[in-house]
């Protein structure tokens, strides 16, 4: 729990610098573009945040399966690359994101 809580700190530290930077913008350039690029950074981070979370059980559990039974490396493989998908999918919300600022 402890984790939890050092993380929701630094998202709230990163969400507050990341207001002031958007209200010193160049001309031209709202908060809601400064706000569209925290979400983006956010989606990314978040996401980074879970995977590698679910890849630090999946991966002890991996390879305590390997050591008992090296034919099931294959699919091992395939339950420690599924989690990646989420940041696939972070990293195409973040582009999209990016794409509505200007």
């Amino acid at each position: 729990m402890k984790k939890f809580a050092n993380v929701s700190v630094l998202v709230l530290l990163a969400s507050i610098v990341g207001v002031a930077f958007a209200q010193d913008a160049e001309a031209g350039r709202t908060i809601g573009d400064g706000l569209v690029a925290l979400g983006a950074a956010l989606t990314i981070g978040v996401a980074a945040v879970g995977v590698g979370l679910a890849q630090a059980a999946i991966g002890s559990a991996g390879a305590g399966t390997l050591a008992e039974r090296p034919e099931a490396f294959g699919q091992i493989l395939i339950y420690l690359v599924i989690p990646e998908t989420i940041i696939i999918f972070a990293f195409v919300i973040a582009f999209f994101l990016n794409g509505q600022i200007g």
